[in-house]
């Protein structure tokens, strides 16, 4: 019985135990977490969904390790990030975590290869050997033949697949996404979500993407459903690759319509 517990905690990823975020504004405290715990297995692809102001991008930044909760913990391979040094936060940020941004973030004045490399700098692999993985991350998301062009020669689409290549750079555990297809049109878009559900499905990596559109948000494996900084809901999605990312975008009011309307179901059901 005791092994079978410890195998069930080997398997956990990410941890969140009744995390609060609190954020001070002068004398007011504005509460962005309320509670919050969620578990997250290893090779398991999680989408966190909500409206603006319900603690989808705090969540991201404490998994992230780049925020503390103010109360609970967060764990990440079973160690506190509260009890974590910057300097071991950074080493895992640098080797344990890919980041895919709304924004790209891309350096405009590199090429899509130098971009890539970026993060193989940091963490001192010889230029040789980070040359070579950045051009085959590149050819991975079919764009082996841009990998010296600069961003603004670029679609959007092109750019996030950049993006993806240099969340990728120094083979991490975890992907965070937040909002990856935020900027994109619906065919790029479920390209994006393409690439991402391969990553989890092929190579094995623990994917959590934040999304306000519940089209992107139903590629994954499990949806939480956040508002007003708690969980509302936790799906399990069945036949998921059938219903990713298909159909039109759908617009941040209409999330908020769907919050609701799960909130009144929920309030209904304790009656």
């Amino acid at each position: 019985m005791k092994s079978s517990k410890k195998s069930k905690s080997n398997n956990i990823a990410i941890k969140l135990t009744n995390v609060w975020k609190i954020y001070k504004m002068g004398e007011v405290e504005v509460p962005a977490l309320r509670g919050l715990s969620l578990e997250i297995k290893k090779g398991e692809f999680v989408s966190i969904m909500g409206p603006s102001g319900s603690g989808k991008s705090t969540s991201m930044n404490l998994v992230g390790c780049l925020d503390i909760p103010t109360k609970g913990q967060v764990y990440l391979s079973h160690k506190n990030i509260a009890s974590m040094t910057e300097s071991n936060l950074a080493q895992i940020r640098g080797k344990k975590i890919g980041f895919i941004f709304q924004q790209f973030n891309l350096i405009n004045t590199l090429s899509a290869l130098e971009n890539v490399t970026l993060p193989m700098i940091f963490q001192k692999v010889p230029q040789i050997n980070r040359d070579h993985r950045a051009t085959k991350l590149l050819k991975m998301v079919k764009l082996g033949h841009r990998i010296y062009h600069r961003p603004s020669e670029m679609s959007g689409g092109e750019q996030q697949r950049v993006a993806i290549a240099r969340a990728l750079a120094n083979d991490p555990d975890i992907i965070l996404a937040d909002e990856p297809t935020g900027n994109l049109d619906s065919k790029t878009g479920q390209e994006v979500m393409k690439i991402l559900t391969d990553l989890n499905r092929l190579e094995g990596k623990t994917i959590i993407i934040v999304t306000h559109d519940e089209e992107v948000g139903r590629c994954a494996d499990r949806m939480a459903i956040l508002k007003d900084g708690q969980i509302l809901e936790i799906q399990n999605l069945k036949n998921k690759h059938k219903k990713c990312g298909i159909g039109k975008k759908q617009t941040k009011q209409q999330t908020t319509k769907l919050i609701k309307k799960k909130e009144i179901k929920k309030q209904s059901n304790k009656k």
